[in-house]
């Protein structure tokens, strides 16, 4: 239920953030599932398409390139307190592909000018050669790759000590802390070891 409520925050944090890029970018929601959890934010939503997360990202920057924009930028939800100003750089780089890279080889977003049917072919997901995978995969459909700044997204418990100490963590995410503050923190050095969340 916790993990709920967590996904909950980190996408209303991500919805607040794009649609402060509104005068950039048109921004959509697209989830796995017909929902209505966030329809406060009045923003167009629409249901992924089949397959793994390649298709769904290809299906989405397709739509949106063919549609008229000249760009197509995905950024996924679980990576919060995101500066906006590094979707923006993503936007502004030169190369066909750049890719928000994540320390754990992942990636936060993806921004493309143009694409391919098979940019996406072989990527192991949720994995540490995503980002790899990724670019390699780009490159071998002719299409330029370039990297944004760094950041971190949320994959697993251990992830949660990152998040806690978070200075810019979006204002719903700071309320799901404060009602799901871990208990019985011990500091060791510069790490923070988890030893139990409240319920």
């Amino acid at each position: 239920m916790q993990a709920c409520g967590l996904h909950d925050a980190m996408v209303r944090d991500t919805l607040a953030m794009a649609l402060g890029l509104a005068a950039l970018a048109d921004v959509q929601l697209h989830t796995d599932i017909p929902t209505d959890a966030w329809s406060g934010f009045e923003v167009p939503a629409f249901c992924q398409a089949e397959g793994d997360l390649g298709r769904k990202m290809l299906h989405a920057i397709a739509q949106a390139l063919s549609g008229g924009h000249p760009r197509a930028v995905i950024v996924g939800s679980d990576a919060p307190g995101l500066p906006a100003s590094h979707v923006v750089g993503l936007l502004d780089r030169d190369a066909d592909v750049a890719l928000g890279p994540c320390d754990d080889g992942g990636y936060y977003a993806i921004c493309c000018r143009r694409a391919h049917p098979a940019m996406f072919d072989g990527v192991g997901w949720s994995g540490p050669d995503a980002l790899a995978g990724t670019r390699r995969a780009a490159e071998a459909c002719g299409l330029t790759v370039a990297l944004g700044e760094p950041w971190y997204d949320i994959d697993a418990p251990a992830d949660l000590d990152r998040l806690v100490r978070e200075p810019n963590a979006g204002p719903h995410v700071r309320e799901w802390l404060r009602r799901n503050r871990p208990v019985e923190w011990k500091y060791e050095g510069a790490s923070v070891q988890r030893q139990g969340w409240s319920r």
